[in-house]
């Protein structure tokens, strides 16, 4: 079946399989959170987007094969509940935010700035720090040399907007201006979005809404 996007907390992972790297996402709760196992397919390395939640239905999710690394997208505690426990079964070298480090109570191994890599096998990402959300978002881009981008973009961006700046306009008008600026300046209309929440889209998709999300202020 053709990879959608739509996953249910409980239900399977959905794999969106591409020329060098697989990507599978599954939904934990209690808040309906993103998670996504990362494999390249030359190696078979495998690196997690965001311990959420469920440790369980995590680790079954990545297997036999363990991890070698997880990357925690942004400090707020719905993106870390499994964290420890993840690391802890797998020994896996953690990643986050720079600024967001110390807000997350698993030692941060690698602290991330933007235009950082992070490599899975063969397969090298590329974090974007997105300020707004909190301090030290990142999100990721996989350049894929096979095909078009691959962006997870925690909670800073999603299907009609970037992320909750919880009423701060300032804070909003920095979110925004990074994701027009780092995202949508450099990155093309078929660039595939993986949020933190809910599901997929795509940059083309979501570019002509820019300004009435500006003039909106959310």
């Amino acid at each position: 079946m053709a990879y959608s996007g739509s996953v249910q907390v409980g239900g399977p992972a959905d794999v969106h399989e591409l020329t060098g790297l697989m990507i599978s996402k599954v939904a934990v709760g209690p808040m309906n959170n993103n998670a996504y196992l990362l494999r390249c397919r030359a190696t078979g390395e495998q690196l997690l987007v965001d311990a959420a939640n469920d440790a369980g239905t995590l680790l079954r999710l990545i297997g036999d094969d363990g991890i070698a690394s997880v990357v925690t997208t942004h400090r707020h505690g719905d993106h870390w509940q499994a964290l420890e426990e993840v690391v802890s079964a797998t020994g896996a070298t953690t990643y986050a935010g720079r600024d967001d480090a110390e807000g997350i109570p698993v030692r941060t191994d690698v602290p991330l700035a933007d235009g950082d890599t992070v490599r899975v096998g063969e397969v090298e990402l590329t974090a974007r720090h997105l300020v707004g959300h909190t301090p030290g978002s990142v999100a990721l881009v996989y350049d894929d040399p096979h095909g078009h981008p691959h962006l997870f973009t925690g909670d800073c961006l999603f299907p009609g907007g970037v992320g909750n700046t919880f009423g701060d306009h300032d804070a909003f008008l920095s979110l925004l201006q990074d994701v027009e600026t780092k995202l949508f300046a450099q990155l093309p209309d078929e660039t595939w979005v993986y949020p933190g929440h809910g599901d997929d889209t795509m940059l083309g998709t979501e570019r002509p809404h820019l300004a009435e999300w500006r003039e909106r202020g959310w």
